[in-house]
């Protein structure tokens, strides 16, 4: 196929060249959203890569590296550009960090955006499902690590660094049933089309079918944490044996001691309680919560040197795995 312009899609979409131009370099005034939308769909649909045929063709280097992460207000991404920002500063590099909110959409357009920056690489938490919407970044030629979260088509010489969510989720599901929990009951909440958290629901179901524990999970996105308290309030009331709740997701944590407090629920004497990620405080709640606590900042500092290999000409490594800790506090 051949190289597609600028050209190509101003005419797919029906606007000037000009038009598209200016959405490329974010200018949008004057410009509806309709027309936005409009321009935006068709540079996906066409997989175009601004000026990637001339960043093949030059022979310097712009020194800037794309990173978009899923939600910025999240600690998690702050530690993880902080893993990226020390490997890749002392290199050389200027990091531009973009925030795609969980939007597939949103991260669509700031990877256009970047592309027009010539960066010499990308470091990116995705949020399609499929990798079909990343192509385009191969295509180009760039070099590329996914972080956090995996594609579930992720093609051979892609290189991603993700934490070990299924197997710590398996193993801790084995150690609940030892320690005679009968019944699991995780929660998660899933902005985006993928998310880190389904590897551990399927690692938490793998161990309780092992374990013949019962195993159900409630995704609160878009619920109110009423909704979260009737249907937590419900699973106890018809559970046999001890249950263990686990918080897929830091933020969740919150909600669920909120849930506690207003059930009246204590821990471990009423139910065993878990959380994935903290970052420090939860020690201070009792005697302290038990967690599966990832490391993002190591995570981003093994996808920069991934990344500085690539840019270096190194062939792209397959997946690599974050162990994930076990901290052990008194609230199983």
């Amino acid at each position: 196929m051949k190289n597609v312009t600028i050209a190509d899609v101003a005419k797919a979409a029906g606007v000037s060249v000009t038009t598209v131009s200016r959405f490329i370099n974010g200018n949008y005034k004057k410009m509806s959203d309709t027309t936005k939308r409009r321009v935006q769909q068709t540079i996906t649909e066409l997989h175009y890569a601004p000026k990637a045929s001339a960043r093949k063709m030059r022979q310097d280097f712009s020194q800037m590296i794309g990173v978009v992460v899923g939600d910025i207000s999240n600690v998690f991404s702050s530690l993880l550009f902080k893993g990226i920002y020390d490997v890749l500063q002392p290199a050389g590099y200027d990091v531009l960090l973009m925030n795609s909110n969980n939007s597939l959409a949103a991260e669509q357009n700031e990877l256009t955006r970047l592309f027009t920056q010539q960066v010499d690489g990308l470091i990116l938490q995705p949020n399609a499902e499929t990798f079909t919407p990343y192509q385009r970044i191969r295509d180009a030629q760039l070099p590329l690590v996914l972080v956090d979260r995996e594609t579930v088509d992720q093609p051979q010489g892609v290189t991603a660094i993700v934490s070990s969510n299924f197997d710590a989720s398996y193993q801790l599901a084995i150690r609940l049933a030892n320690q005679g929990y009968q019944n699991i009951i995780t929660v998660s909440r899933t902005l985006a089309e993928i998310s880190a958290q389904s590897k551990r629901i399927a690692g938490f179901t793998a161990g309780a079918i092992q374990s013949q524990q019962t195993m159900v999970n409630l995704e609160t996105a878009h619920h109110h944490r009423d909704w979260l308290q009737q249907q937590l309030q419900a699973k106890l009331a018809t559970a046999t044996g001890k249950t263990a709740v686990i918080s897929l997701m830091g933020p969740v944590l919150f909600d669920l001691l909120a849930v506690c407090q207003s059930l009246h629920l204590t821990f471990p004497n009423d139910i065993g309680l878990v959380s994935f990620d903290d970052w420090t405080w939860s020690q201070y709640v009792n005697d302290g919560i038990f967690l599966l606590q990832q490391q993002p900042e190591l995570m981003g500092h093994v996808a920069a040197e991934k990344l500085l290999q690539q840019i270096q000409k190194a062939p792209a490594s397959a997946t690599t795995y974050i162990p994930v800790r076990t901290i052990g506090k008194p609230s199983l």
